[in-house]
């Protein structure tokens, strides 16, 4: 099976209960708008971890984390960019945000 027949992370949390929202996501949003040249992959997932931080949207951070290291941001700059954020989106949401780093990167 190559990895284009693979179901996506939104076609096995939601493929048969929210199939429009599972098209979007992965024609729309994965396959329109995150390849577009005018950001790199790399600053397109250091702005979508900074949006879910300053929104509190902890639980889709897991996988931008992740994301993000593929994209090439490297855990210091991640742990960096949570860091700065404590003063602009609040202290709980980057207490929450790092708990979910520390977590995605070492485990704990």
């Amino acid at each position: 099976m190559t990895e284009r027949q693979k179901p996506s992370g939104a076609e096995k949390m939601f493929g048969d209960f929210a199939p429009e929202l599972v098209r979007l996501t992965d024609d729309v949003l994965f396959g329109q708008v995150w390849p577009r040249p005018e950001l790199s992959p790399k600053e397109r997932s250091l702005v979508t971890v900074a949006s879910l931080v300053t929104s509190g949207s902890t639980e889709q951070l897991v996988y931008h984390l992740g994301l993000a290291r593929e994209n090439g941001a490297s855990e210091q700059e991640l742990i960096e960019t949570i860091t700065h954020l404590a003063f602009y989106a609040g202290w709980p949401r980057a207490m929450s945000a790092m708990a979910v780093a520390k977590r995605v990167f070492r485990g704990a």
